[in-house]
């Protein structure tokens, strides 16, 4: 039994230990829950508080951006305004501006307009009164016929008879006036430039032959030169173009020929056949064959060596063929390449004096005989046929060209390098000893240059003087006075320009004199 109670005791403080247990638990999780939603009030409570901080914060910030975007708003409002007020003002002066201008134009244009109107009226007037002066002078011109007898025509030509006569003085005296400034600024120019291209060149004496001789070692050798009956010789003539003469001179046999590379050629290709001594026709033909490309060769190198003389640049070779030719001939005893050469040294002397381009110049003067070596073979003369040529040979320069063609006078010279050309080819050809002309050409220049001055009204006789370089002539001192002798020397010499060819220069001096002779007894 004992053990029932025990166990019921131990039951039964077990259960009051659980309901203890329980009710302490309960009671724990009363006051646990009572602190809970104490401390859940508190929060709640907090975090109103803080809501409503965290609320007013962003309503000042709100309020504090709302006004400082309205004080933005204003200022940039503001701003506008005042763009806008300046905008204002600046239309309104511009208006005031605009209405000034457009009164003033309203008042130039009845200022103008009046103007006009005054204008009109004068200019009827003005009409009006030439009209009375134009009658006045008609009466007047009736009037002068009237007394003087004389028709409008016959009074002009009387005038201007008058006038001419009272100003040919005036004319004379101005035109000498003129041409001694002329001459003190140019003459001592020119002929500084002259004589510094002159004396700075030098050239040999020229002499024209048609004849060359060549050296045999025995008389033996011109039996063989002629051959059996006559057959080496004619074989020899025929295929070179020369005449062969053997005559009784010891030790030379004459070659003649006009074609001065023919005659070379046939001079070389019998100096050959002497120094070989095999002379029959078949060896004949060979060794003028061979010769005449040796001259072909050596025209070409001499032509080049010409160009790199002078110093001219490049040339074709065609040209510089031409160019070699020219050792060959010859003009009036003067040979043509040596007569270039000189006329593109001086033509660069003179361009370097005046400030030109020296090459260019030398060019010029190189070239400008080129139509010599051609002028047998084409129609025209040298300058025509020269231009030609050396444009068909690639030569492109205008003032080389004209150069060519104009250094005759024969075109209207428009480049100053023809002008030196022409005047380096006067002088070359002028020059002592650089030509010989022939007696009668020379007397026919000289009667020229005498018949032409003897044609001027006034003038008695004419005198060529000075191998034609100079013209005196004999006015005479009845009909013309000091004023028209003057005039009288100035066409003469322009005549002469226009009408003549002839070498240099020549100096026209006219002479009027008035003789008083008295006898005393």
């Amino acid at each position: 039994m004992p053990d029932v109670w025990s166990i019921l005791a131990l039951v039964l403080g077990l259960v009051i230990g659980g309901g203890g247990t329980y009710a302490w638990v309960r009671r724990q999780d009363r006051l646990n829950l009572h602190r809970a939603d104490a401390r859940v009030k508190e929060l709640v409570a907090q975090a109103e508080k803080n809501a409503e901080n965290i609320l007013k914060e962003a309503e000042l910030k709100a309020k504090d951006e709302y006004f400082k975007r309205r004080e933005e708003f204003n200022r940039e409002a503001e701003q506008i305004k005042q763009q806008q007020r300046e905008q204002e003002r600046r239309l309104e002066k511009r208006e005031d501006a605009l209405e000034k201008e457009h009164q003033e134009f309203l008042k130039k244009e009845r200022q103008l307009h009046h103007q006009e109107k005054k204008l009109h009226e004068r200019r009827e007037q003005l009409e009006q009164r030439l009209k009375q002066a134009d009658e006045l002078v008609a009466q007047q011109m009736d009037r002068l016929h009237h007394i003087s007898g004389l028709s409008r025509e016959q009074a002009e030509k009387m005038l201007l008879e008058r006038l001419e006569r009272e100003l040919a003085d005036e004319v004379a005296a101005r035109i000498k006036k003129h041409e001694e400034l002329l001459k003190a600024t140019t003459e001592e120019r020119a002929r500084k430039v002259l004589a510094v291209a002159i004396q700075r060149y030098a050239a040999e004496h020229t002499a024209d032959t048609t004849v060359s001789t060549v050296d045999i070692p025995s008389d033996d050798m011109k039996g063989r030169i002629i051959g059996r009956e006559g057959r080496n010789i004619r074989t020899f003539e025929k295929v070179t173009g020369v005449d062969v003469i053997v005559d009784d001179t010891p030790g030379v046999v004459i070659v003649s020929a006009f074609d001065n590379i023919r005659r070379e050629v046939a001079r070389l290709a019998l100096t050959k056949l002497i120094a070989d001594g095999r002379i029959h026709p078949s060896r004949i033909e060979e060794v003028v064959k061979e010769t005449q490309e040796e001259m072909d060769r050596n025209i070409l190198e001499i032509g080049r060596q010409a160009c790199l003389e002078a110093d001219i640049g490049h040339l074709h070779e065609k040209m510089l063929q031409l160019l070699g030719r020219l050792k060959f001939r010859t003009s009036y005893s003067q040979n043509v390449l040596n007569h270039s050469l000189e006329v593109a040294y001086l033509c660069g002397l003179m361009a370097d004096e005046i400030g030109l381009n020296g090459r260019l110049a030398r060019r010029c003067g190189l070239l400008h005989d080129i139509g010599k070596a051609a002028d047998h073979e084409m129609e025209g003369g040298h300058p025509k046929i020269g231009a030609e040529l050396a444009k068909r040979y690639g030569e492109t320069n205008a003032e080389v060209l004209h150069a060519i063609l104009g250094h005759h006078d024969d075109v209207t010279i428009d480049h100053p390098y023809t002008v030196l050309v022409a005047a380096a080819d006067a002088i070359s050809a002028a020059r002592p000893g650089a030509r010989r002309e022939t007696l009668e050409k020379y007397i026919k220049r000289l009667e020229e240059l005498e018949a032409l001055a003897c044609g001027f009204p006034g003038v008695e006789q004419a005198f060529a003087i000075q191998a034609g370089r100079e013209l005196r002539v004999v006015a005479n001192a009845q009909q013309l006075t000091d004023s028209e002798a003057l005039a009288t020397c100035r066409n003469i010499a322009r005549a002469i320009e226009q009408n003549l060819n002839y070498p240099g220069e020549i100096k026209v001096t006219v002479v009027r004199e008035t003789r008083c002779v008295e006898i005393a007894r």
